[in-house]
């Protein structure tokens, strides 16, 4: 896991400065800058209104007796969608529109549902207790 993550964080940085780069030289950087203002600020507004969903939802899941695990689940699929958001470059600004639009996030929260349940099933995912007194 630590090597994926090393690749991508080598790899996502580099494409995103080629991507800036074709673009300023395709419509010129002052729109290209302008783009990724207002994606980040788009962003920004779609990531509340989503959040403020989501947290409904888990009040309205919780007040009829229910877990609000697909709740607590789009709310992390929410806050990853911001975070790529306010993070400037183009691939990023497109994975964190698929997590922040209603439609799609329902794809990835299906395959974050299905990793969380093979590490669970294999003793990979623990939780642990730090509370001594119980």
């Amino acid at each position: 896991m630590l090597r994926i993550l090393i690749v991508l964080l080598l790899v996502i940085p580099t494409l995103e400065i080629w991507l800036f780069v074709k673009a300023g030289q395709g419509i010129g950087w002052i729109p290209t800058i302008l783009f990724c203002i207002l994606t980040g600020v788009g962003g920004a507004w779609l990531a509340r209104q989503q959040g403020l969903r989501v947290f409904r939802m888990a009040q309205v899941q919780m007040s009829q007796g229910q877990l609000p695990g697909d709740a607590i689940l789009d709310g992390i699929c929410v806050f990853a969608g911001g975070l790529l958001l306010l993070t400037p470059g183009f691939l990023t600004d497109i994975f964190g529109f698929f997590l922040l639009f209603p439609g799609t996030r329902i794809i990835a929260r299906r395959l974050l549902k299905s990793w969380l349940y093979r590490k669970i099933q294999t003793g990979q995912f623990r939780i642990f207790n730090f509370n001594r007194f119980s």
